[in-house]
């Protein structure tokens, strides 16, 4: 794999950043715009599966979702953002790689709350695939509150933290991302970002504003989780496969940041594996 060098762009307001494919790329895949979770940023995807997949040669976005990161917050406070809001967020940066890039759409890639506005998006465009990641399911987030309540009560109060702005513990970021052994570095660079989600947000995602199943397009998706996922456990990733008559794919020994764990690799490798098999790479010359 080739180096690849990191940009920056500001799209009305929102912080985008993209490393752009290779003139001699082999691949035909569109540009993969990636969609962070809550409590997050563009920066979640800096490490990993983005540089990973532009090295590999596909076109590599992602975004920060209004109030977050970089982002402006639109004029408002955060707490009154809602998914409807992520969701053009979503269709403005979609639109600006799209005439970047010259295609009709770029395919999403959504991670937790990342994968819920994902799925809210197909109601309103299409796009040529979409990879959900430890997605928040069609049915909402009760389901996580109420496993969380019941096993993790604690944990729950930690990341209760950070609805008010609070910074949350090491051993919570550990405990609520992780499975497997992970640098005290990784958990201090999450640490230290992670911030204020709306509440509005979490509302939608609980039941106000719910993916309407008949009213989305359906391109080609891929829907995976994690076998230790504390937050959006593993039946809960398969009871959003069943929504969409998909297998599932759930990563053994792996926890919520499936992007970060060690064996993260694997599941690039895979995604990867899917793109290519509906979007095969291009005959080079003499092949």
């Amino acid at each position: 794999m080739s180096e690849v060098s990191l940009r920056h762009e500001r799209v009305e307001g929102r912080e985008v950043f993209f490393f752009p494919a290779s003139s001699e790329s082999e691949v035909s895949a569109p540009p993969l715009l990636f969609i962070h979770g809550a409590f997050a940023g563009a920066w979640f995807w800096e490490r990993g599966l983005t540089p990973w997949f532009a090295q590999a040669g596909y076109s590599v976005y992602a975004l920060s979702l209004r109030g977050h990161g970089g982002s402006d917050a639109g004029g408002g406070a955060i707490e009154a953002l809602s998914i409807a809001d992520y969701v053009e967020d979503v269709e403005i940066v979609a639109d600006w790689v799209s005439a970047r890039e010259k295609v009709s759409a770029p395919a999403l890639i959504g991670h937790s709350m990342g994968g819920f506005v994902a799925q809210k998006y197909l109601e309103r465009r299409s796009a040529p695939a979409v990879a959900l990641l430890c997605s928040v399911p069609p049915q909402g987030l009760l389901l996580s509150f109420f496993n969380l309540l019941s096993y993790r009560p604690y944990l729950l109060q930690e990341l209760n933290n950070v609805l008010r702005d609070d910074l949350v513990s090491i051993p919570a970021v550990r405990e609520a991302l992780f499975a497997q052994p992970v640098e005290e570095e990784l958990l201090e660079y999450f640490r230290a970002r992670m911030q204020l989600e709306s509440q509005r947000a979490i509302w939608d995602m609980s039941f106000f504003n719910l993916p309407l199943l008949t009213a989305e397009r359906r391109p080609p998706m891929w829907v995976a989780g994690a076998e230790k996922d504390v937050l959006i456990p593993a039946f809960l990733v398969e009871a959003t496969a069943r929504s969409y008559s998909l297998p599932p794919r759930i990563f053994a020994g792996m926890g919520h940041a499936l992007t970060h764990e060690r064996g993260w690799p694997l599941v690039a490798r895979e995604l990867d594996a899917w793109l290519t098999e509906i979007f095969p790479r291009k005959k080079t010359v003499g092949a």
